[in-house]
């Protein structure tokens, strides 16, 4: 797997990267509405024309592999070989980095998680897709098409990837009993300070939110990226709180996996991609989804409003979600893949159990990543929710 230096990149810019503060958040309606949220009128591509020679991508680590990391893992040369689209991919270690990459209008495509999805729409950058022209997206899963993540009144804004929980991650030979709660990393007395880790982000706030919503139901929150000032606040005190036991913020996943082998982290929040590589070098590694549930992503190829490469690009969102490569960036990565055909295809017969693909009542304790905007996700109207960029200056405050 690639060594990638996953930096935060806090982009200054933050009107747009907060939705512009315009994007209106009440989620009524059906998967997707969203009252008052107006983004730019742009229209769909209309058909599919002959390849431009190149294709400029954003994409987390693991999504665009062509054999340079690992002979064995390559879905990229084929798909040069198939349209004459010579790739080149950058990838991003989050989503502020993904926004501010794909401002810069060198790249065609992008693989947005949530709380990046939106603001891209918002902004203009993110283009309407014409599903028609996509041949896969038929098959892809209906808990992931048509969401408030990557639709807004109903046009879709790109074609899903593939989507997984942000886990609970631990030695099994250091932490005993198995950890079930986020307790044993918030808790102000936890016994693995030191040698706890959590995830470089703002986005992290959320992770706080949902242990919140359990430990402290006097709050009232009932979605962790629909905070109101007193609720934000509380998950702002709780992360400044468990700085004190921070061994490590991570935000290269290599780092994070090395972290875990090494023993310097025993317990934290992770993604699976870190645990499997731990996992493959040896390290005693387990995770567990906590009874308050837990964040997650669900990833969306987008395509850049003025991409200067477009038809290849509707040709890699074709591509990077049929069936067989779907499965293999699938088990690549970790996670379970959006097309639902691609459970036919993986070499583990049983990875789909195992990442609880099509598993309703195990994603219903799973909150996907969304973007803060000041009217309120959850659909209250009557006060009004911390944006985005105040997420962003809270987690410079958070780390010192």
């Amino acid at each position: 797997m690639r060594s990638i230096t996953r930096t935060i990149r806090t982009v200054t810019a933050l009107g747009a990267l907060a939705l512009a503060v315009a994007c209106s958040g009440s989620t009524g309606g059906g998967s997707g509405s969203r009252s008052g949220f107006n983004p730019p009128k742009l229209e769909a591509q209309k058909a599919i024309g002959p390849g431009e020679g190149r294709l400029n991508l954003i994409a987390w680590a693991g999504y665009a592999e062509n054999g340079s990391n690992d002979p064995k893992v390559d879905w990229v040369t084929p798909f040069q070989k198939q349209t004459g689209c010579q790739v080149n991919a950058k990838t991003a270690g989050t989503s502020d980095e993904m926004v501010s990459l794909i401002k810069t209008g060198e790249y065609d495509a992008v693989s947005a998680s949530g709380d990046a999805s939106l603001r891209l729409i918002a902004s203009g950058d993110a283009a309407p897709v014409n599903t028609g022209l996509l041949t896969n997206y038929r098959d892809i899963s209906p808990s992931q098409k048509m969401q408030k993540w990557n639709s807004v009144n109903g046009v879709a804004y790109g074609i899903p990837h593939g989507y997984g929980a942000n886990l609970l991650a631990y030695r099994t030979d250091k932490v005993n009993p198995a950890p079930t709660s986020w307790s044993s990393v918030f808790a102000v007395d936890s016994p693995y300070a030191k040698h706890i880790s959590a995830y470089d982000s703002p986005i992290y706030l959320a992770d706080a939110a949902v242990y919140l919503m359990s430990a402290k139901p006097e709050l009232g929150i009932k979605d962790p990226y629909a905070l109101d000032q007193k609720q934000f606040d509380a998950a702002v005190a709780l992360l400044k709180q468990q700085n004190r036991n921070i061994g490590e913020y991570w935000s290269d996943y290599l780092k994070a996996a090395s972290a875990l082998k090494s023993g310097n982290t025993v317990i934290g929040s992770s993604w699976q991609v870190v645990v499997n590589t731990a996992v493959g070098e040896g390290a005693p590694v387990a995770t567990a989804l906590p009874t308050e549930g837990a964040t997650g992503w669900a990833d969306t190829w987008m395509v850049y409003a003025k991409a200067q490469h477009p038809n290849c690009a509707y040709q890699w969102l074709n591509w990077i979600t049929s069936p067989k490569v779907n499965a293999q960036v699938a088990e690549y990565f970790g996670e379970a893949p959006a097309n639902q055909l691609a459970c036919q295809q993986t070499t583990d017969k049983n990875f789909c159990t195992t990442y609880h693909a099509g598993d309703t009542a195990y994603w219903s304790r799973v909150h996907f990543w969304a973007t803060p905007v000041p009217q309120c996700l959850d659909g209250r109207t009557d006060t009004t929710c911390v944006p985005y960029a105040q997420w962003v200056q809270a987690w410079t405050a958070i780390k010192g």
